[in-house]
């Protein structure tokens, strides 16, 4: 193997700094006092890794006073801490509103070390006392049952972000920015992080930052060169390709690399001054001109050892600066006295007894080094977002709504009205509310909106641009082909107080699966923190569902988005299936109104038929569940079969095969449900939705053969429903994994949620149809196959079938 002496010296961690801005902006007391405040971030760091007892070594160090079990991360934390410290300088000089995110998994001590040290943890949590018995405390909570974890979850004060899962800390950081002029949110970017494909379509974020009306996103890749035990791709490319690669991304690249102290501290602070004031200089500017465009905003690239100021080898291994100091860099200090030994050294060398005073507290100089009150980025009110909020004004939305002369007979686009509802929303919300999807605003019939707003555009424009483009500089539809990217932008637009919509296509919401969960988790553990003032709900629209996704194929075919949200808390997740125009726009209202929840609405954007005026439809969707008198006759007596549907195009075919039926045998007894809240199935033990028993007795009868045409797969709705009394008489038909290049109503007979079969299925299931119902029976499957075979010889469905309407 050969290798390139010259690109090893220039990305190398170590030795003095080498530094983009030059300069000593210290003075010799200043360089003192951050240099020492970073080395009491550093000595809590290791205590929280290591010390149940003995918080600042009053006596030596023993066995006794070791955590039983050694848990966290001790290799990107050092390097946060001192951006931390740095950034209170900043904040300091310049009166700067900064909060802090951290990107690299598992670096929340370096997160909390300088949120104790500054007084903001101890304010929340009043038992974690600046003093000796609450530093035990503060250590002893870290990465033990009971206490917090070693990401910076949500009883971390000053984080919006968690890290548990890598990719999202650049998006989020965006997303806090868009109509917040006055912050800076610095996100400090973990270069194993940075190998995620959602972290690294972020990065683009900045072609979609106002200088006029959004504050900014100041980077910090932080390189630290290894990941658990792998080298990092972007510690080991050249410096030249590294800075090209980031001018090639929009911005400009500062790096701060090394690893002598005085020399990094002075080109941290000379680098910090310069960006910041590169950053005063193009705000006020734009601010000045009027005049929005791509700005060309700082970054810092910090290049530092991993596991910074840790003993340079055990046992002959290299520790700092290589992936051994990833996790616990000495890992039997209970049964190696020689390590236990290192230990204590190591941290006697940040020389605690100068750092705290004699009651345990940070001496007062070092304290003079924090920001005040809310500039603290522990207590910023914008990592608190839920203090921030207030409730959108929106429109009536029942005036948007369609006229229903009679159920069944018109036919309209369900997200149309629901986006000229949006539209009023924007222009009544300027600066907090926006829409995001994934360049799908105008395929999902949404697009009224532009008729108040534009999609955000700070790059550059063709002239054709003009003619239809709907782009500007200062839109509030944010469109890009990264649904990750939508996905953090919304997150941090909401945890930072301010409201959103995302519309996109069921088929690729899977994207963002994990996202979702994560933000769901977030959710619940806000709900246990009584001091995370809620934020508004995560709403999403899920359209160009599997059942219109004929044109597209298979690969567009999948409504399993469902399952995975159902996995969630019952306290923060929702899922709404609207079957028409009023009910979307009822449960649209309801979802901007909420908080603190995943709103998941399923809803097509085709033309549909329309069932409900608009007060049936408030009081449908207000019970969640209900049952369709003008689809029913079984008025008076109990209901020979029930049909019940959830979804826009299973609720078309259930009334289809409803009539039907009807038709064929007038005197047969059919009870017609329609289900718009899904968790209303389940018991209201299980979901605070959740209908009880009784209720759902009712409905669905004690013993009666019940047909459920489903959106999704089949087996959720045995999921929420298996503990009912009548769940097995309960047959639910759904999407089978079956689909190609169809016409909509092939694509359903497929899948066997087609009017025909279920009226079959009722036959088979109605003991006094078993037999009598043949002739019928055989009518349905002839119908079925002449309705394949025209599809097949035409290319579209047979035209009784596109414009059937209700005949009762």
């Amino acid at each position: 193997m050969v290798t390139n002496p010259n690109k090893l010296a220039e990305i190398s961690v170590f030795g003095p700094a080498r530094a983009t801005v030059q300069g000593t902006p210290l003075s010799e007391e200043e360089l003192h006092k951050v240099d020492a405040y970073w080395r009491a971030c550093c000595y809590l760091i290791l205590g929280m890794l290591y010390l149940r007892e003995n918080p600042l070594l009053r006596e030596p160090l023993r066995v006794e006073h070791i955590k039983h079990r050694l848990l966290g991360h001790w290799g990107s934390s050092p390097g946060q801490s001192f951006v931390w410290a740095h950034l209170n300088r900043a904040i300091k000089k310049y009166d700067l509103n900064i909060i802090y995110i951290s990107g690299p998994g598992h670096g929340a001590p370096g997160v909390l070390a300088p949120v104790y040290l500054d007084g903001s943890y101890t304010e929340i949590y009043p038992d974690k006392s600046e003093d000796f018995a609450g530093l035990k405390k503060f250590f002893g909570q870290f990465s033990f049952p009971g206490g917090i974890g070693s990401h910076c979850t949500p009883e971390t004060p000053g984080s919006i972000h968690e890290g548990g899962e890598l990719g999202y800390s650049l998006s989020h950081a965006y997303g806090t920015v868009f109509d917040n002029r006055d912050l800076i949110t610095t996100c400090v970017v973990g270069d194993g992080e940075s190998e995620t494909g959602p972290l690294a379509t972020s990065w683009h974020s900045n072609k979609f930052l106002n200088p006029i009306t959004d504050g900014v996103v100041l980077p910090i890749l932080h390189l630290n060169g290894y990941k658990i035990n792998n080298p990092t791709i972007l510690a080991r490319v050249s410096h030249e390709d590294l800075e090209h690669l980031f001018i090639g991304y929009g911005y400009k690249p500062y790096f701060v690399e090394g690893s002598d102290h005085d020399s990094m501290h002075q080109a941290m602070a000379a680098t910090l001054d310069r960006c910041i004031e590169e950053i005063k200089t193009i705000q006020e500017e734009a601010r000045s001109n009027g005049v929005a465009t791509f700005c060309r905003w700082p970054m810092i690239i910090l290049r530092s050892p991993k596991g910074w100021t840790a003993p340079g080898g055990i046992d002959g291994h290299k520790l700092e600066g290589f992936w051994r100091a990833h996790q616990i860099p000495i890992a039997d200090v209970s049964k190696n006295p020689g390590h236990l030994k290192l230990l204590e050294d190591w941290m006697r060398s940040y020389k605690p007894e100068e750092l705290f005073d004699e009651t345990g507290r940070l001496i007062p100089e070092l304290r003079e080094l924090a920001p005040k009150g809310t500039r603290r980025m522990g207590s910023n009110p914008h990592a608190n977002g839920g203090v921030l909020r207030e409730e959108l004004s929106l429109p009536d939305f029942r005036h948007y709504g369609v006229e229903i002369p009679k159920p069944g007979q018109i036919e309209v686009s369900n997200t149309y009205p629901l986006g000229a509802f949006l539209r009023d929303v924007v222009k009544s919300n300027l600066q907090k509310f926006r829409v995001f999807g994934p360049d799908e605003t105008t395929s999902n019939k949404l697009d009224a909106i532009y008729e108040v707003t534009k999609k955000t555009w700070l790059e550059e424009y063709f002239p054709e641009d003009f003619d239809g483009g709907e782009l500007g500089p200062d839109g509030h539809v944010m469109e890009m082909l990264s649904e990750h990217t939508l996905e953090g932008w919304l997150e941090g637009y909401l945890l930072s107080g301010r409201h959103g919509f995302f519309a996109t296509y069921e088929s690729f919401v899977h994207v963002i699966d994990s996202m979702v969960n994560q933000h769901a988790k977030w959710l619940e553990k806000c709900n246990e923190l009584s001091w995370r003032a809620p934020i508004p709900s995560l709403n999403l629209l899920i359209t160009s569902t599997v059942w219109r996704q004929d044109h597209n194929g298979f690969t567009h075919q999948d409504p399993g988005f469902l399952d995975v949200v159902a996995n969630k808390s019952p306290e923060v997740t929702r899922i709404y299936l609207p079957p028409d125009v009023n009910t979307l726009l009822s449960v649209g209202d309801h979802c901007l109104r909420s908080k603190n929840y995943v709103n998941v609405i399923v809803c097509d954007k085709q033309l549909h038929p329309q069932y409900l005026d608009m007060e049936s439809a408030i009081t449908h969707c207000t019970k969640g569940i209900g049952l369709w008198d003008w689809a029913s006759n079984d008025q008076g007596s109990e209901p020979d079969v029930v049909i019940a549907t959830a979804g826009d195009v299973p609720t078309l075919e259930g009334v289809a095969a409803t009539a039907l039926l009807r038709s064929e045998f007038p005197d047969l007894k059919i009870r017609f449900l329609n289900v718009v809240d899904l968790f209303r199935l389940q018991p209201d033990t299980e979901h605070p939705h959740g209908l009880s028993d009784r209720d759902f007795d009712s409905l669905f009868t004690l013993d009666k053969p019940v047909i459920f045409n489903f959106h999704a797969y089949p087996w959720m709705i045995h999921r929420l429903t298996y503990r009912r009394h009548n769940h097995t008489n309960i047959h639910v038909r759904g999407y089978k994994e079956q689909g190609s290049i169809n016409t909509p109503f092939e694509l359903a007979i497929r899948n066997q949620i087609d009017r025909f079969s279920i009226a079959i299925d009722a036959i088979d299931r109605v003991p006094k149809l078993e037999v009598a119902g043949a002739h019928a029976k055989d009518k349905f499957k002839s119908e079925q196959i002449a309705c394949r075979s025209y599809a097949y010889e035409n290319g579209i469905d047979k035209p009784d079938i596109v414009k059937w309407k209700w005949p009762y």
